[in-house]
């Protein structure tokens, strides 16, 4: 689990940092290589992504959309939901509630 403002690897190619987290929001960067994949998965939270930059194929669902730099994407609770790098990447995450399976609050 990962503590705020410390970096962590999550899949190959990626790692993550929680930036920071509330009572009820939380928010994380997200560092992509190159084909990189944050695999499928799905949760109770919901999410928005925001490319900070590259390019990257979000399947929600099932339907791809691809997010460049400026780009958001809206995840809602319970969807499964996967992502590639098409090139180096960075996307900003935010959750609600906050995601306790990822947070250590030692």
């Amino acid at each position: 689990m990962g503590k705020i403002g410390q970096w962590e690897n999550a899949e190959p190619g990626v790692k993550r940092n929680i930036i920071n987290a509330g009572n009820e929001l939380m928010m994380m960067e997200v560092h992509f290589e190159k084909n990189a994949q944050g695999y499928e998965h799905s949760h109770v939270h919901e999410q928005m992504s925001y490319c900070l930059l590259g390019k990257m194929a979000f399947y929600i669902d099932g339907v791809e959309t691809i997010l460049k730099k400026g780009d958001s994407i809206f995840i809602p609770s319970n969807a499964k939901h996967s992502v590639t790098a098409l090139e180096a990447s960075a996307i900003l995450d935010v959750f609600t509630p906050i995601r306790e399976d990822l947070l250590d609050r030692e």
